[in-house]
This record gives structure tokens, C-alpha cells and sequence, in this order.
């Protein structure tokens, strides 16, 4: 890998990358996590190119909310995206990166949140990210919107509660409804604000990231050697 960083968003303080990070550090990149959350700034889409790849986390607001930073981020995508990085958006990362490509995001019939699974589509058999992932893949749901496909988009995964649970735009940009970047460490800082219904267990954990290693380690490959 080059000197360039992985350049991760986080919007509130419990939902950072999880395995994202040491998968990251693992190919020798730095990750330069962005706290939105704590004032930090979206970086400048004319910065893109000083980047190995984006990655936006999910969080508890809303892609039509009145928050100024929430725009700047899908100008970011939008610019990302076209310039061919590797994109990841997560939760509500994935509805970020959706409409910041023209799709539309609106809220499902009903929440979803708590242990599931997706199915991959045909077109995730011959994915680079999902080609060796199981279906039904085990996952973590922890949303009640959702979005619909941008233009020349491929669905990758979908269930019976929301059609569209992750898909690929271009080469190496994915937005994934649900989680897979769990780790014992991220879901023990989700606990407090789950709904009080929603328990994540260790052997969840351990489930889920059995396929979800493999998910986040394929996506990181994207950025591929300097």
C-alpha cells in the first residue's frame, strides 16, 4: 500500500469501524478516522485523490434531517465515487451514498433491528466482496429507513422486511444496510442505546464475523497495491 489513508466518518460515538479498522491497518494504510461527532469537518471532496478510500458509518440521524454536515458528506461520496475509490456506507452511510447518487431514501414499513440475515442476489455471486460470502448472510440490523437502487446500481442483497439491503455502483463503491464490521468491542458500546428489546450476544458476535471478516477484508482489497 501507498502513504495515502483510508479516510473513515463517524457520526456518533458508539458506532465506529469495528473490524474496518484492523483490516485497514493490516495492509499497512493509515486510518484517519473523521469524528463528526465531535466537530470535526467532512474533508474536502477536492482532497479525494490524496485517499486510498471512504467509509461512512451509520448513526441514529436521518440522510433528509437539518444537519449542514449531512450534504457535505454526499458531495464527498458523490465525488468519490466518480473518481473510482473504494467506497463503503454503512447503515445510514449506505442511504447517504444512495441518495447522494440520485436514489431516493425513505422510511421502511417498520424498524429492523437486532441479529438477521440477508440473501445475496445472482449478481453478488460474481461480486469481488460477496462472490465467497454464505447466503443467508448473517448480519446486524439496526435501521427503520431505507432507500431505493441509484441508476445502473446492482443489488446485492435484499430480505422479505426491505428489498434493497446492499448493493454496488460501478467497480468499488457498496452500501450495506446492515452491519457486518461487528466486533465484541462495537456492539458492547451499541448496548446502551439498542432499543430495549435488542440483545446481541457474544456467540451473535462471533457468528456474524465469521462471514463479516471476509465482507470487510475482500472491500479493503479494493484499494489494491501502490
Amino acid at each position: 500500500m501507498g502513504s495515502d489513508p483510508w479516510v473513515v466518518l463517524q457520526h456518533v460515538p458508539y458506532e465506529g469501524p469495528g473490524a474496518l479498522a484492523p483490516a485497514i491497518r493490516e495492509t499497512g494504510a493509515e486510518l484517519r478516522l473523521v469524528r463528526i461527532d465531535s466537530g470535526d469537518a467532512v474533508p474536502c471532496p477536492d482532497d479525494v485523490g490524496a485517499i486510498a478510500g471512504l467509509v461512512v458509518m451509520g448513526g441514529p440521524m436521518g440522510v433528509h434531517d437539518d444537519l449542514p454536515w449531512l450534504e457535505a458528506e454526499r458531495v464527498l461520496l458523490r465525488t468519490a465515487v466518480h473518481a473510482g475509490l473504494p467506497v463503503l456506507g454503512v447503515c445510514l452511510g449506505a442511504q447517504q451514498l444512495a441518495a447522494a447518487l440520485g436514489a431516493e431514501v425513505m422510511a421502511g414499513a417498520e424498524p429492523e433491528c437486532g441479529v438477521g440475515e440477508v440473501h445475496l442476489t445472482s449478481a453478488a455471486l460474481a461480486d469481488p466482496v460477496f462472490s465467497k460470502a454464505p447466503t443467508p448472510l448473517s448480519c446486524v440490523h439496526w435501521h427503520g429507513d431505507t432507500f431505493s437502487l441509484p441508476a445502473g446500481a446492482e443489488r446485492l442483497a435484499g430480505n422479505e422486511a426491505y428489498e434493497n439491503q446492499a448493493f454496488r455502483v460501478g467497480a468499488r463503491a457498496y452500501g450495506l444496510q446492515f452491519h457486518v464490521e461487528v466486533t465484541g468491542s462495537l456492539v458492547a458500546h451499541w448496548g446502551p442505546h439498542l432499543p430495549p428489546h435488542v440483545f446481541i450476544r457474544a456467540s451473535d458476535v462471533a457468528h456474524v464475523s465469521r462471514a463479516g471478516e471476509g465482507i470487510v477484508r475482500r472491500f479493503i482489497a479494493l484499494a489494491g497495491p501502490s
